[in-house]
């Protein structure tokens, strides 16, 4: 089953049993889904659909911390419920011990040995950990990793 048709059943799903929030965020990304498929005059793949939700888990991250800063709980609340649902669609994020085991032996494939290579194994690491890795998180170890 394509991440597609699971999106579709779960929305189905949702509705029927009336949760209002995973119905909410399912047909946002679903419009999403929609707007870029009709702009690209093709399906999407799994891969493509991916992408869309990592941009919803960001936006959603920056809302969290805007409304908490803010004061605002509430709102924030509902974030991290919307939040949530879409990192179930999506594969586990590595955490920082495993992704800076990644990073050194990136490091060590590519040959980086200062600062200025960052981009370089920022790529090489993109290509190899994929969707499992938050790119602010991998930025600031590869950082770390190469000021060392």
């Amino acid at each position: 089953m394509s991440l597609g048709e699971k999106l579709s059943g779960d929305l189905k799903a949702a509705m029927k049993s009336g949760d209002k929030d995973k119905v909410s965020i399912l047909r946002m990304v679903k419009s999403s889904i929609k707007n870029l498929e009709i702009d690209q005059k093709s399906s999407l793949d799994d891969k493509a659909i991916s992408s869309i939700l990592r941009s919803f888990v960001k936006r959603a991250k920056e809302s969290i911390d805007q409304y908490s800063g803010a004061g605002r709980t509430e709102l924030a609340e509902k974030e991290k419920r919307e939040l949530a649902i879409i990192q179930d669609y999506l594969p586990r994020q590595l955490d920082t011990e495993d992704a800076r085991k990644i990073i050194q032996e990136v490091v060590s494939e590519t040959g980086a040995a200062e600062p200025g290579d960052m981009g370089k194994v920022m790529k090489a690491l993109m290509v190899k950990a994929g969707g499992q890795i938050d790119g602010k998180m991998a930025s600031g170890l590869v950082k770390e990793i190469l000021e060392a």
